[in-house]
């Protein structure tokens, strides 16, 4: 059974800068944030929603070489500039990788190397809770390794008030990768249909378990 996803280093489509212009210069105005980007039958990315419940259209559709799948949808963190309500101009997006909570018993192994967690916030729309992981890695060759991760669903409890609470557990394999220097990566959990009012995340990290509660709703 496959069950761990892979921390890939982030595509960006297109070009980004390295120096900020102040006042009204060309990236004075761009945004962040994370999305869900629609494909259509083309393989094109044609427009997004952000987890704040805004929706806009490309003005000039796009492809990238992450874009595998017609028709579908992509979580991703978009770089854009507004042109309108309703339109936005992409300047540089990359995948973000999405984790489903699995009831712990289906994993054969459940590694729980540590790591940092820098942030970690619900979306507006109830539907994601972001992660922002520090990985430490290194190369041992040419070719930088990925790391593994997963999330384990410990329990989920139902009160007699009707409320529930979901425990969720970060898993997380080193590879055996050399810990040189730190990168950011950003995770992604998509909260299953039937959402729970509470959510308790517990992460390995460098200085002990870290255990941290979100109100859903």
């Amino acid at each position: 059974m496959r069950y761990l996803w892979l921390i890939l280093t982030m595509a960006l489509f297109s070009c980004s800068t390295d120096s900020y212009e102040k006042g009204e210069g060309k990236y004075s105005l761009m945004q962040a944030d994370f999305c869900e980007l629609a494909v259509n039958g083309e393989k094109q990315a044609c427009s997004f929603t952000t987890d704040d419940g805004d929706t806009y259209q490309f003005a000039a559709p796009f492809t990238a070489k992450w874009i595998e799948t017609a028709d579908t949808t992509y979580r991703t963190v978009i770089y854009y500039n507004k042109v309108s309500a309703t339109h936005a101009e992409a300047v540089s997006v990359g995948t973000v990788v999405t984790l489903n909570p699995i009831a712990h018993w289906r994993f054969k192994e459940q590694p729980q190397d540590p790591v940092g967690i820098e942030s970690a916030w619900l979306a507006k729309s109830g539907k994601y809770l972001n992660l922002g992981l520090l990985m430490k890695t290194g190369r041992i060759s040419d070719e930088e390794l990925p790391h593994n991760i997963g999330l384990a669903q410990d329990t989920v409890r139902t009160y007699p008030d009707g409320r529930r609470a979901a425990s969720y557990r970060l898993l997380h394999s080193q590879n055996g990768i050399p810990q040189y220097y730190t990168n950011r990566r950003y995770v992604s959990i998509l909260l299953p249909a039937a959402r729970p009012d509470t959510i308790h995340l517990s992460v390995q990290t460098y200085e002990g378990v870290t255990e941290r509660t979100f109100v859903a709703r």
